[in-house]
């Protein structure tokens, strides 16, 4: 079983483990979100040029 309890570094642990977890979320939703901008750049570059 696991054993969570850190006694006192619990206190600098866990909020770190968390803060990680959260920089990491944001950085995979920026990284999606720039991947769909993208996306959509070459799909509009790419029927700019097909009207040429």
């Amino acid at each position: 079983m696991l054993d969570l309890d850190m006694s006192p570094y619990g206190a600098f642990v866990w909020p770190a483990w968390t803060i990680s977890a959260a920089v990491l979320a944001a950085l995979a939703a920026r990284v999606l979100l720039a991947a769909r901008r993208w996306s959509a750049d070459l799909k509009r570059l790419e029927a700019d040029r097909t009207e040429a």
